[in-house]
């Protein structure tokens, strides 16, 4: 039985033990950060392109070689296939993961699904294990038997639709628990009339702790306080400049 192995991005991607077999895909998109809704998978993938061309600079080229013909392959993956899915607990991670089951839903038959995470959630979720360790977790795999749940996971979440986001993850708490938090911190960040949303009041507080305008200690303070988004530097650094022109 052939085997893939979807992963979380390229940092996981260099460190992949040799000794697991498979074929490597990797999900190399932010969908928490940026519009998402869309009418099809080719909308989506036109929306996301202008988005990260417009806050990021990447060219569309690039995001097409490097993410929609990656997304492709896994649309592609042959039936009676053993699917092995490696993605951490933040939200950065799950909404990936959630867009990765949809499309694993939709395009792939008669598959067996399996989700392999980091028992600790922590800032640094696979780049802290060594490679042993992540022999180690791959054995502890766990095998997914509700696709359709978590695929309809991304269906909410691309419609803004937190209501039922929340209802979803309600009825897998029992199975996957780490999916509450997630969206608990979605919800927290969603911004109001008077409040700006979780990130950002997180990092003016951090800037006035620090009392400092520089961007990579407020980043580290950030990553550890509020792990449970995932933000890379471009994230978090897009919110900072904000606050900076705000002020």
């Amino acid at each position: 039985m052939r085997t893939y192995h979807i992963l979380n991005g390229d940092a996981l991607k260099e460190q992949f033990p040799n000794t697991i077999e498979g074929d490597i895909l990797v999900a190399r998109e932010c969908l928490v950060d940026g519009e998402v809704k869309s009418n099809s998978l080719e909308e989506l993938f036109q929306v996301r392109a202008e988005f990260l061309f417009e806050a990021y600079d990447i060219p569309t080229e690039e995001y097409k070689v490097q993410t929609i013909d990656e997304f492709e392959k896994i649309k592609n993956i042959p039936s009676h296939t053993k699917i092995y899915l490696w993605f951490e607990d933040d939200l950065f991670c799950q909404v990936n993961f959630w867009f990765v089951c949809y499309l694993l839903n939709q395009f792939t038959e008669n598959c067996k699904t399996y989700l392999i995470r980091p028992e600790v959630h922590s800032p640094y979720g696979f780049a802290a294990l060594n490679q042993h360790e992540l022999e180690q977790i791959f054995e502890k795999r766990k095998r997914i038997d509700n696709l359709d749940k978590l695929a309809s996971l991304w269906s909410s979440y691309k419609k803004g639709d937190l209501d039922q986001l929340v209802n979803i993850g309600e009825g897998l708490r029992t199975e996957f628990p780490f999916i509450s938090d997630a969206i608990q911190a979605h919800l927290d960040r969603v911004p109001t009339h008077d409040n700006p949303g979780r990130p950002t009041l997180a990092l003016r507080e951090i800037m006035k702790e620090l009392d400092t305008v520089e961007f990579a200690p407020v980043f580290k303070e950030f990553n550890q306080r509020e792990s449970i988004y995932g933000f890379g530097d471009l994230q978090v650094k897009r919110l900072f400049d904000e606050i900076l022109a705000a002020n």
